[in-house]
């Protein structure tokens, strides 16, 4: 399993060692407003930590847990995946960051480092990202990393917003 790191952060495949904070993440309803819905239950956090745990194992990649270096505190989590986790469908990217760690960076230097994994490591000629399309806040990290709108499309039975960056425009430093 694939750890990365970034100036701040250690991404970690996601572990039964995470549960806390991983917990204290997914049982925020501001966390979960633009994703479920609704904060999760301590054991949909575990049902979520198995179900990544076997991803990581079959497909050799999924969910990362975002750690703080310095202080080994779970800021967020995110993942590279395939879209509805068909391998029909392109890659995905996406995350989510505890709210008292929202506006300090941490979303975009944790995406960068996916996305170069996502088209270094794996090779994916595309990369996608959904967002509710309330959520201002992922779309600028979304922008902010050189994805472009692609219109609405339906996810999960939600609308949503599409993004894609194609490999050869992050090759090319075309991605901020």
């Amino acid at each position: 399993m694939t750890v990365l790191s970034t100036a701040r952060l250690r991404l970690e495949p996601m572990a039964s060692a995470h549960y806390a904070g991983l917990r204290a993440l997914n049982s925020d309803p501001e966390v979960m407003r633009y994703i479920t819905g609704a904060a999760e239950t301590p054991e949909e956090t575990r049902a979520v930590i198995e179900r990544v745990q076997g991803r990581w194992r079959t497909v050799g990649y999924s969910w990362w847990s975002f750690l703080d270096r310095e202080t080994g505190e779970l800021v967020g989590a995110g993942c590279i995946q395939h879209l509805g986790h068909d391998p029909a469908n392109p890659h995905e990217i996406g995350w989510r960051l505890r709210r008292e760690h929202w506006g300090k960076g941490y979303a975009i230097e944790a995406a960068r480092r996916m996305a170069r994994f996502a088209f270094e490591e794996l090779d994916a000629p595309l990369l996608c990202a959904i967002c509710d399309p309330d959520n201002a806040a992922s779309a600028r990290v979304m922008q902010k990393l050189g994805m472009r709108y692609q219109g609405e499309e339906t996810w999960h039975g939600c609308p949503v917003s599409v993004y894609q960056l194609e490999r050869a425009a992050w090759l090319a430093g075309e991605a901020a």
